[in-house]
């Protein structure tokens, strides 16, 4: 799939590792759309790149306002050939303590975000790039999603996040198979520990022991190093249907 000139959809796209997608999709001479909850900061970074990015405020787990994000995308450029979700939250609570049994509406908000809302904008773009007319290839489009380490590994008081996180694994594959008869790829990616605004509140102190847990390189995760396996998988055709960890050989101990 060739960048420049395409249409690209970041979900999530006003900080974090989507801000750093953004910015790299534009770099690479994509027409992007930010999609975000965060009105000021995707604004803002919209101005900062000037043309060719433009805002749209957007509640991933919200179908009008994920359609018109679509929509948007998908009038720029050759329509919308990239979608890439990056919204999410946490929360941490044990299944039982001596608290009781975990609060079940924020169990039912990570998820509501997290899983309803990465496949509802995976669902409600890949119908957007159905009606793309194929490359030579045959490609129309290719949708990313965010997962994570957790997915796998879990740690105490993880169990909404995790889930959550999990049901993105597993619907990856299943929906790949869906969408290749109409040239459409899906891709997961699952960052370890990144230097993301969620860290920067932590003293520096924290953020360092947390980056000695990981084998290699011995640091948090850069942004960009996101935003870069993004673009290469929207650039090889054959990374399809899969999840990708990115974690510098991590595997996070129960606590």
């Amino acid at each position: 799939m060739k960048i420049a000139g395409s249409g690209a959809l970041v979900a999530g796209g006003a900080s974090g590792l989507g801000e750093a997608t953004v910015r790299a999709l534009h770099e690479r001479g994509a027409e992007v759309t930010i999609a975000d909850l965060n009105e000021e900061k995707g604004r803002a970074l919209a101005s900062g790149l000037r043309e060719r990015a433009n805002f749209v405020l957007c509640d991933v787990s919200d179908e009008g306002q994920v359609q018109a994000a679509v929509e948007q995308a998908a009038a720029h450029g050759d329509g919308l050939r990239v979608s890439i979700s990056c919204a999410g939250v946490g929360w941490a609570e044990r299944t039982a303590s001596k608290r009781g049994p975990h609060q079940l509406m924020p169990f039912e908000t990570v998820l509501r975000i997290n899983l309803i809302g990465t496949f509802n904008v995976l669902r409600l773009a890949a119908a957007a790039m159905n009606g793309n007319e194929p490359l030579e290839d045959g490609e129309r489009g290719v949708c990313v999603n965010t997962a994570s380490i957790a997915a796998f590994d879990g740690q105490i008081g993880q169990v909404a996040y995790a889930a959550s996180k999990g049901g993105i694994v597993g619907l990856t594959l299943p929906a790949a198979r869906d969408l290749a008869s109409r040239g459409i790829r899906v891709v997961t990616i699952a960052p370890g520990t990144f230097d993301t605004p969620l860290l920067a509140a932590l003293p520096q102190e924290s953020r360092d022991e947390l980056g000695t847990q990981i084998p290699f390189p011995q640091r948090l995760g850069d942004p960009r190093e996101f935003a870069a396996l993004a673009l290469h998988i929207v650039e090889n055709q054959m990374l399809n249907g899969e999840t990708i960890r990115l974690d510098g050989a991590l595997r996070m101990a129960p606590r």
